[in-house]
């Protein structure tokens, strides 16, 4: 036995229209940003990585303070020494940046809030980068402090002998460590796999090219074109050739552009459980 339901409408009224269903406005990329970049401090790993930056900073500009000679408390040595554990933590946040999302199990959750896959990595991209700026002027304000500090407890006339624009060109270096990790981070979307795989590239790889490029002229001629690791080590001097430039163009497409790029299509169509 079935029940029928009947709807009556008073006499006279309109029949009813057809009904209209508001699409709801899209998720500005702003708030997309801002949702990323809180990713990146609000679990305790995610955190203690982020202060990790600050806690380097204090401890080499503390041990230059310390260990080295008065005629060697000069900004560019502090910004060396600060430098050198930034260069292995920027990457490892490009990484995590990415890959937390399948390692963590929150891609199906965040793709589907945000279906188009591409504007979630874009605001990844630009969390990421902004995140590596501003780590680099924590850096040049750690390192004015230490080179104050540095001075006065010496004695010693303090020596800022770092320009803005061998600042600047430290900068890009920084950013492009951290944005090769991010590259790395979408090709094997993988924490662990993505870590090893950087300090293979960092470690292991310049020494065997090193020494294939001392042994074989060929690849010494080519070295430069295609080695993207060897063509930003000139960003860290503070000044690079307009060949370098190019070198440094021809490199990045090779070792970088193309590599985020075949990543980004794979991200984009691969199925996220």
């Amino acid at each position: 036995m079935s029940t029928t339901v009947l709807t009556t409408r008073p006499s006279g009224a309109a029949p009813a229209g057809p009904r209209t269903r508001t699409e709801p406005a899209r998720i500005p990329l702003s708030r997309i940003v801002a949702v990323e970049l809180r990713k990146m401090f609000d679990t305790r790993s995610g955190f203690w990585l982020m202060a990790s930056l600050v806690i380097t900073s204090v401890l080499a500009t503390a041990a230059i303070i310390v260990f080295a000679p008065d005629d060697q408390l000069t900004y560019d040595n502090f910004a060396a020494a600060i430098g050198a554990p930034m260069t292995v933590i920027l990457p490892m946040i490009g990484i995590l940046a990415v890959t937390s999302e399948w390692s963590q199990r929150s891609g199906l959750t965040t793709f589907t809030l945000v279906p188009h896959r591409g504007r979630v990595l874009g605001a990844k991209f630009v969390a990421a980068t902004t995140v590596g700026v501003v780590s680099m002027f924590v850096a040049l304000v750690v390192g004015a402090l230490g080179t104050v500090v540095g001075s006065a407890i010496a004695g010693v006339d303090a020596v800022w002998n770092v320009s803005v624009t061998h600042f600047a060109l430290i900068v890009v270096g920084s950013v492009l460590g951290m944005l090769f990790g991010f590259m790395l981070g979408l090709v094997i979307r993988n924490s662990a796999g993505a870590i090893v795989t950087y300090f293979v590239y960092t470690l292991v790889l310049p020494p065997l090219l090193g020494l294939l490029a001392a042994n074989q002229k060929w690849f010494a001629d080519l070295q430069p074109w295609v080695d993207f690791s060897y063509a930003q080590r000139p960003l860290f001097d503070g000044s690079l050739t307009g060949q370098q430039w190019q070198h440094l163009a021809s490199a990045g497409a090779l070792g970088f552009l193309l590599p985020m790029a075949v990543g980004l299509l794979v991200v984009r169509r691969a199925e996220v459980k």
